[in-house]
């Protein structure tokens, strides 16, 4: 028996890193998932049918209609919804100093997806959340602690998401929990450039080593699980930001 027997976990980004590896936890724990992607729906499809009790949908959580799609596809094909993984990111690398190279268009750009989207999918998947006392797990950063980060406005929209988690927990509460992940670096196809960073993560971090996506997917599970956690935003660094 999985701890998530009978459940559906939705994951956004879900085909590579650390999506990826919370979609396989929770098809290990027992869980109907549904893999989704804003691209890449060969490898989201191919992910679906390696986890057996998955679906995949293709949608842009930065697109109100495709919200709106992904929450219905989801119902349509599985009757419920009982996690929510608000995974789906995006990024761009610009130093801090840099601040002409950070123009509206690239702010816009990332809090339309790692903020809107983030709102704009939980307020369409609250009623069904409501229903089978579900939870959200967002996926943010340490960069929403620290002033550290690929960008500004990046990290700008992970303390947007932080508090915005802690603001909606404490509105929806009690029938559904809403919780987040910070993880530092990690080990995934986004970050495989970032050598330089990577050492210095490993030099200095207590633990000694940047993360890896499988790191970060139980602590997504034991809050999902968690009847008596919300509102909380959980760092995962192995020990990061004690040392910086």
């Amino acid at each position: 028996m999985g701890a998530f027997d009978g459940k559906v976990a939705l994951v956004t980004g879900s085909t590579s890193g650390i999506g990826e590896a919370i979609a396989r936890a929770f098809s290990a724990a027992g869980a109907t998932v549904v893999v989704n992607s804003r691209s890449s729906a060969e490898a989201g499809r191919r992910l679906a049918a390696e986890l057996g009790a998955a679906s995949y949908v293709q949608a842009d959580v930065a697109v109100e209609a495709d919200v709106a799609r992904l929450v219905a596809t989801t119902l349509a094909d599985h009757g419920r919804l009982d996690v929510l993984v608000n995974n789906a990111g995006t990024t761009e690398v610009i130093p801090h100093a840099n601040l002409e190279a950070a123009d509206l268009s690239v702010w816009r750009r990332i809090f339309e997806v790692n903020v809107f989207g983030t709102w704009a999918l939980s307020v369409a998947a609250m009623g069904a959340l409501r229903e089978a006392r579900g939870s959200i797990v967002n996926v943010t950063s340490i960069a929403g602690l620290r002033p550290t980060g690929s960008s500004i406005p990046y990290a700008a929209s992970k303390a947007a998401l932080n508090h915005q988690t802690v603001l909606l927990a404490k509105a929806v509460g009690p029938d559904v929990r809403v919780n987040a992940v910070a993880p530092g670096l990690v080990d995934t196809p986004w970050t495989e450039d970032w050598g330089a960073l990577r050492e210095i993560v490993s030099a200095i971090a207590p633990l000694r080593r940047s993360g890896r996506p499988e790191d970060i997917a139980p602590i997504v599970l034991a809050l999902a699980g968690a009847e008596y956690v919300t509102g909380q935003v959980v760092a995962i660094d192995g020990g990061l930001t004690l040392a910086s």
